[in-house]
């Protein structure tokens, strides 16, 4: 997922600086110090920045629950390294400054890794923070190419890490599914032009669908801040698509079908994983929803003895059905865990460099190891609404 307030900026800059000066102050010096604090006494601190209050509070609060359930279960199994794992767990308010302020205050608390945020202007916020101070940061959903790879310097980001498909993967499978399963010809694209995840998945599925002989009859777009897509809808309708992308998130997407419908368009509509959220049924209605399909991390309908378990354990202990981002953050707790155990020690450093030679792991979400550029190499899901429920069609590897 990725959200970026650039007015967010200079107030991140700010806080970097007090963050930085107040190192210094304090005569903390460098990492050393960090990596002390982490590795005493009988916990090990970890890191979990989320957005649990505004716009994106269902992601981050996902994400988190799902952490914390991993953590919680692999506690009661007697920790990592012997000790429990210690869970700092703090809301960034769905907002790119507070992104960072949380980052430097958990810094300061002794963590040896992060977990979080989930959007990526949220990660990006925090990553000159962490990067300074040499602890590993694991993104669950955060889908953006940039968020493990400068692209300005042509290198790798060496301490960021990331979990979830990211956005060009997802593009990919959903185009090859329209071409070659749903043999559609022509295509609609409407597009969030204030978010970059939204116009990034935009033109990577254009330039993937052509690219399969496909043609795009319409494009437009709105922002994020728009309720009313009647204009745009009825633009498209003229072209007479078989079917329009949206990617973007749950809160339009959910308007834009819903808007669609009354105007009597019935084509199907896709999308990638902004759209999952149980919101998304309940103000687009489940019949206007019937033979749309998204690209997803996983589904709650997987038969997969690991994914069921987890279901049931998820809610038991929430007491609802877990979505996309519990199951990355699950994940991402379960990770974590096998890098510091795999490190020998609660060490940044060992750790980081532990992530970056996980292979095979079997998590809820795929199976995974790390490519050249820090993101995972597995499977997207697609999933299409059937009377308000997520249904498994089929999972590709969109990479070999």
């Amino acid at each position: 997922m990725r959200l970026w307030r650039r007015k967010g900026k200079a107030l991140a800059v700010i806080t970097a600086l007090v963050f930085v000066l107040s190192v210094f102050a304090a005569g903390c010096g460098s990492q050393g110090t960090e990596k002390t604090q982490g590795a005493a006494g009988d916990t090990i601190k970890i890191g979990v920045n989320y957005e649990l209050s505004g716009n994106v509070a269902t992601y981050g609060t996902s994400c988190k629950n799902g952490i914390l359930l991993a953590f919680e279960e692999i506690n009661a199994k007697g920790g990592v390294l012997g000790k429990k794992i210690e869970p700092l767990v703090q809301d960034n308010k769905s907002d790119n400054a507070e992104s960072l302020s949380v980052a430097t205050k958990l810094v300061s608390q002794g963590i040896v890794a992060m977990i979080g945020p989930a959007t990526t202007g949220n990660v990006m916020a925090e990553e000159p923070v962490l990067t300074d101070a040499k602890i590993p940061l694991l993104a669950t959903a955060a889908t953006a190419p940039q968020v493990t790879f400068d692209e300005e310097k042509n290198k790798v980001r060496d301490f960021v890490f990331r979990i979830c498909i990211i956005d060009p993967d997802q593009a990919l499978v959903m185009a090859n599914f329209v071409a070659d399963e749903l043999k559609l010809k022509n295509g609609a694209i409407m597009v969030d032009t204030t978010n970059d995840y939204s116009k990034g998945l935009g033109e990577n599925f254009k330039e993937y669908f052509t690219a399969k002989g496909g043609k795009i009859v319409a494009e437009e777009g709105f922002v994020s801040t728009d309720n009313a897509f009647r204009a745009q809808l009825t633009r498209i309708a003229a072209k007479k698509p078989d079917f329009i992308y949206v990617p973007a998130y749950y809160n339009q997407v959910s308007l834009i079908i819903k808007q669609a419908r009354e105007l009597g368009i019935d084509v199907p509509f896709m999308g990638a994983d902004g759209w999952d959220s149980p919101e998304l049924v309940n103000i687009a209605e489940a019949k206007s929803l019937n033979g749309c399909y998204f690209t997803n991390h996983y589904s709650v309908e997987d038969p997969s003895p690991k994914i069921q378990d987890f279901v049931k354990a998820y809610q038991k202990k929430y007491n609802v059905i877990p979505d996309a981002f519990a199951a990355l953050g699950y994940d991402a707790g379960y990770l974590m865990a096998a890098a510091i155990e795999k490190a020998g020690e609660a060490d940044p450093i060992k750790i980081r460099q532990a992530l970056e030679e996980i292979e095979d792991f079997e998590g809820v979400t795929g199976k995974l190891s790390f490519d050249e550029k820090h993101n995972p190499v597995k499977e997207v899901s697609i999933i299409k609404m059937v009377d308000g429920k997520q249904q498994l069609v089929t999972k590709l590897m969109p990479r070999q």
